[in-house]
């Protein structure tokens, strides 16, 4: 049960992440690496669209 709806969370938010940074090309495995860890995940956003991370870490807390 928990882990259901810990993988339906994770979708959701892996979905949001890739509609908010469409131009970035992300591998699956590497979103899979950073899931769980915010400053991981703000990192390789960063690394794709050069995005200051200031504003990564905005938008990612209003996704969460």
């Amino acid at each position: 049960m928990a882990t259901t709806r810990m993988n339906q969370n994770w979708l959701r938010i892996k979905t949001q992440i890739l509609d908010l940074w469409s131009e970035a090309d992300f591998e699956d495995k590497e979103l899979k690496k950073a899931r769980g860890n915010l400053r991981r995940m703000v990192d390789l956003i960063h690394t794709k669209t050069g995005e200051p991370k200031a504003d990564i870490m905005r938008k990612l807390t209003a996704i969460v």
